[in-house]
Order: C-alpha cells, then sequence, then structure tokens
C-alpha cells in the first residue's frame, strides 16, 4: 500500500482530501499545524477526523507564525473581515503558509517514504489565496524534487488537488458520497469561546452556501 501525507487542517475541504486519498487506496499519514492561529479548535477536529477516517498517523507540527503575524489569523491587532468574500487577497491570508506546510509534508514524506501529498486547495470557491492556485502546486512539486533526494534517487513528488477545480457544493457532495461526517469539520476563522462558527467570515460563508447549493443539509454550529 502506498504511502501519502494527508494535509489536515479540520475543515471540509481537508477532510474531503482525507477521504478520496483513502478511497484511492493510499495509507494515509495526516499532518496538522499548530501556527498560533486564532481559530485552534480546529487543531481538535483534525485529530478527531484523523481517528475517526482511520489514519495510520497523525502529527500535529508546532511552528511560531505569530512571531511576525501579517494576518488577521495570527495578528490580534487584525480584525477577522465579515463584509463577505471579496475578489483581492483578503487580510486572513497568511504569507506563504502553503509553501511552509508542503515544504514540511515534503520532508516527513521523505522520511516515511512518502512520494504523494494531498492538499485540499480550491481554485473556484476560495478567497483568492495565492497559494491555492495551479501554477504554484506545479511549481512546488518540481520545486521539492531538485530540494529532496529524489534528484539523485530518480522519483518524482505527486502533490495532490482532487478539489482544485471544484465548487464548494461539488467538494461537499463529493466527500458525502464516501462517507466524510461534516459535523466533525470546523471552518470558521473567528469562532466563540464555545467553538461555535461566526457565520459571517469568508470561510463561514463559503462553507454555508456551499451546503446550500449542494441540498445537503449544514450540520455547523452557528452563533445565534
Amino acid at each position: 500500500m502506498k504511502k501519502a501525507i494527508v494535509l489536515l487542517s479540520g475543515g471540509l475541504d481537508s477532510a474531503t482530501c482525507l477521504a478520496v486519498a483513502k478511497d484511492a487506496g493510499f495509507e494515509c499519514y495526516t499532518m496538522s499545524f499548530d501556527y498560533g492561529q486564532r481559530h485552534r479548535n480546529e487543531l481538535t477536529a483534525s485529530q478527531l477526523l484523523s481517528r475517526s477516517m482511520g489514519a495510520k498517523e497523525h502529527r500535529v507540527f508546532e511552528i511560531d507564525l505569530r512571531q511576525w503575524g501579517g494576518s488577521a489569523l495570527t495578528d490580534d491587532s487584525l480584525d477577522v473581515p465579515k463584509e463577505g468574500v471579496g475578489k483581492t487577497v483578503p487580510v486572513t491570508y497568511v504569507p506563504a503558509r502553503n509553501l511552509v506546510f508542503l515544504s514540511l509534508a515534503a520532508s516527513w514524506g521523505e522520511v516515511i517514504g512518502a512520494r504523494d501529498i494531498f492538499i485540499g486547495v480550491n481554485s473556484i470557491d476560495y478567497s483568492n489565496y495565492p497559494d491555492c492556485r495551479a501554477q504554484f502546486i506545479s511549481s512546488f512539486a518540481e520545486t521539492a524534487r531538485l530540494g529532496t533526494c529524489a534528484v539523485d534517487d530518480g522519483w518524482q513528488w505527486h502533490i495532490h488537488t482532487p478539489l482544485q477545480n471544484l465548487s464548494k457544493a461539488d467538494i461537499i457532495k463529493l466527500g458525502s458520497s464516501l462517507g466524510v461526517d461534516y459535523s466533525l469539520t470546523t471552518s470558521c476563522y473567528d469562532p466563540d469561546s464555545e467553538g461555535r462558527s461566526c457565520g459571517k467570515c469568508d470561510s463561514c460563508r463559503l462553507r454555508h452556501q456551499g451546503f446550500i447549493d449542494s441540498g445537503i443539509a449544514d450540520p455547523t454550529s452557528y452563533v445565534k
């Protein structure tokens, strides 16, 4: 059975990615990041998802991106926008986050013999993040090859983005068909002290509209 690293944030997209990787026959090793994000309840969700979906191993890697902030997710002086999804890169973008995460996934993958990495990036229902675009992913695969033993040993990295061209509704339909329990996931950038989703941030809006468009009931607990 081939091994795969699955980046698992605890959100809707990454949970669907894990289900896709499992369905494709991979032995899945899930990886989450405690990077100083304000929505740290996603770490609990990722652990629950990894366990319930039968991942071989789950790791939480600690890296403090609050050291320099630059994002509403890592700097409490910046507010999470709640006016609607815009057309420019929002302040919730964490500079180079997926570049860092994929690099660490490649490092772990090289140790355990995994040549495949799954990440739930998307080019349709997303918040204009540059590190979610297809050009970045294809470029990273070659960079990882050149920066690891792959370049000398003659193998390739395969960066799987099964959700790249799916709408949020299509992602939810796909995950539901594969048995994903979306009640275990969380997407909110600014949950309350009880872990309830705000319902107003970009991530909440995209998530809720996806459930509406899919015709599947939204199991999310929102602030009333």
